[in-house]
C-alpha cells in the first residue's frame, strides 16, 4: 500500500473510532472514498490537506460529551462570595436557576433541564460584568469560554467560513466548544454592544440564532457544515449599554444592571479581594505589607470618581510592585503604609 492510500486509511480509521453523529460520519467516509480515487491526481495533496484539517476539527468536538453540573447551593454561594462583594440580585438569580435544575433532576424531568435564562449584565466599565460570569461557571462546575465582540465586524467570525476558501476555519462558537471540550459550557458573549456599525445587523442575526432555544439546537457553522446542538450551553452576555443591541436580541436576554460601586464598597473589595490577590501574585509573603484603613480613600479615588474598580486595582498593583522592588533592593522586610507615606507608594 502506497503512502497516500495509507494516509487515507488512517483518516478513515480515525473517523470510525470517533464519537460523531452517524450522518456526519457517513458523509465524511463517502468523501474519503472519493478522495482515495484521486491519489494520482495533482489536486490530491491540497484536497487531502483540507480533508485532514476538517477531520481534525470534527473529531475533537464534544458532540456527546457534557460536564456534570454541581448543584450545591451552599457551595455555589460560597464561591461567588469569595470572588465578588455584594451583587446580591445576580447571585440570587443564579441560585434560583440552580434550584430549578436540582428539583427537575430529582424528579427525573430531564427534558429541558438545562434550559437556562440568558443573563445579560449591563453596566459601566470595571463593575465586574465579565468576572461574575467566571464565578458562575465555577459555581456550576462548568468550563467557560469567552467570545469578545469588541470591534467584531463580520458574522463569519461567529459562524465560520466555508471550506471552499483556502484559509477557511470554524467560527468562534465552534472554537469555544473545542476549547472547553464540553457541549454544555458557559459561553461568555463579552461586550455584545461593541460590534462595528457595518456588521451590526448581520452579527445580531447570528446572535438571535445562538440565543433562541428553538434555533440553537441545530446551530450551523459554515466550516463544519453540520448542525451542532447548543441548547445545553449556558450563554451569558455583557454590555456597557443596550441602546445598540437589536430588539430581537434583547427579547431573548434577561438584562441585569451592574451598579456602580460606592467608595465604601470599593474599600471593602480592595481589602478583601484585590490586595490579597495582588500580594499573592507578586510573591510577597503574608504579613509584609500593611495598609492603614484611613489610606484607602486615596487608593480608591486618586484621580476622582470612577464607577468601577479598575483604577483602584491599578493603584493597588502599583503599591505592591513598589513594595516588591524595595524588598529585592534590601530596603526593608515589612512595610506599613500610612497617610504620611502613601504618596511614595502610589503610582504616578
Amino acid at each position: 500500500m502506497d503512502s497516500a492510500a495509507q494516509e487515507i486509511t488512517n483518516l478513515t480509521e480515525r473517523v470510525k473510532g470517533a464519537v460523531l453523529p452517524p450522518k456526519l460520519s457517513e458523509l465524511v467516509l463517502v468523501r474519503l472514498g472519493q478522495l482515495s480515487k484521486l491519489t494520482a491526481s495533482s489536486t490530491f495533496l491540497p484536497e487531502f490537506d483540507r480533508m485532514e484539517k476538517y477531520i481534525d476539527w470534527i473529531t475533537n468536538l464534544p458532540w456527546e460529551k457534557k460536564t456534570g453540573d454541581k448543584l450545591d447551593l451552599v457551595n455555589a454561594k460560597s464561591i461567588m462570595d469569595s470572588h465578588h462583594h455584594g451583587l446580591g440580585a445576580i447571585k440570587e438569580r443564579v441560585l434560583e436557576y440552580m434550584s430549578v435544575m436540582k428539583l427537575k433532576f430529582e424528579r427525573g424531568e430531564t427534558e429541558d433541564i438545562y434550559r437556562a435564562p440568558i443573563l445579560c449584565f449591563v453596566g459601566l466599565v470595571g463593575t465586574g460584568k465579565t468576572t461574575i460570569a467566571y464565578s458562575i461557571a465555577e459555581s456550576l462546575g462548568r468550563p467557560i469560554a469567552r467570545i469578545p465582540f469588541g470591534g467584531m465586524g463580520d458574522p463569519l467570525d461567529l459562524r465560520g467560513q466555508s471550506r471552499m476558501h483556502a484559509e477557511a476555519e470554524p467560527g468562534k462558537v465552534i472554537k469555544a466548544l473545542r476549547d472547553t471540550k464540553s457541549r454544555n459550557p458557559v459561553i461568555l458573549l463579552d461586550e455584545i454592544d461593541r460590534v462595528t456599525e457595518q456588521g451590526r445587523s448581520s452579527i445580531m442575526g447570528v446572535l438571535v440564532e445562538l440565543l433562541d432555544p428553538k434555533q440553537n439546537h441545530a446551530f450551523l457553522d459554515h466550516y463544519i457544515d453540520f448542525p451542532f446542538n447548543l441548547s445545553e450551553a449556558l450563554f451569558i452576555a455583557t454590555a456597557n449599554n443596550t441602546t445598540s443591541i437589536a430588539t430581537a436580541v434583547m427579547d431573548r436576554l434577561e438584562p441585569i444592571s451592574m451598579p456602580s460601586y460606592t467608595d465604601a464598597e470599593k474599600i471593602t473589595i480592595g481589602n478583601k479581594y484585590v490586595l490579597p490577590k495582588a500580594i499573592k501574585a507578586a510573591g510577597i509573603p503574608d504579613g509584609v505589607l500593611k495598609i492603614d484603613d484611613d489610606v484607602w480613600a486615596n487608593i480608591v479615588r486618586p484621580l476622582g470618581y470612577d464607577a468601577g474598580i479598575r483604577t483602584m486595582e491599578r493603584s493597588v498593583d502599583g503599591i505592591v510592585r513598589k513594595v516588591a522592588k524595595l524588598m529585592v533592593e534590601g530596603k526593608g522586610t515589612t512595610f506599613h503604609i500610612t497617610s504620611e507615606n502613601i504618596k511614595q507608594f502610589l503610582p504616578q
